[in-house]
């Protein structure tokens, strides 16, 4: 759609995965790459195989850190490693990509949802992706 930027969806991987009491903790990064496949189901769905796009065209990236580092991205999402803080990378991106365009970040913490809210962005719990 030429002269429309896509929505931005930001999910906060160390919030959702730990949202559900799945046994995540032992297994981290497969915990995030089970949340990565299913966002790019959505992706797909929404937008078609491999364009990037999810519902309503949106770019979808998935903010990962800690022992979730190392997951690749895939058709449909782009992971973004966090070098410390997951919570700032998040805020980082965005700062940087969310301006001028909707962008909702994902994540049911608190502080992270008021620090996005104060640049724009919306927020959505994580039962919105899960």
């Amino acid at each position: 759609m030429p002269g429309r930027l896509r929505p931005l969806l930001v999910v906060d991987a160390a919030n959702v995965v730990g949202s559900v009491p799945d046994g995540w903790w032992r297994d981290r990064r497969g915990a995030a790459e089970r949340l990565r496949d299913r966002l790019a189901a959505r992706a797909a769905g929404g937008g078609g195989e491999g364009t990037g796009d999810g519902e309503d065209g949106e770019e979808i990236v998935l903010v990962v850190e800690g022992a979730a580092r190392g997951v690749a991205s895939v058709p449909g999402v782009r992971v973004v490693e966090a070098p410390g803080s997951g919570d700032d990378r998040i805020v980082e991106l965005v700062a940087a990509e969310g301006r001028g365009r909707p962008c909702t970040v994902v994540t049911a913490d608190r502080g992270l949802r008021e620090r996005v809210a104060a640049l724009g962005a919306g927020t959505a719990g994580p039962r919105s992706v899960r």
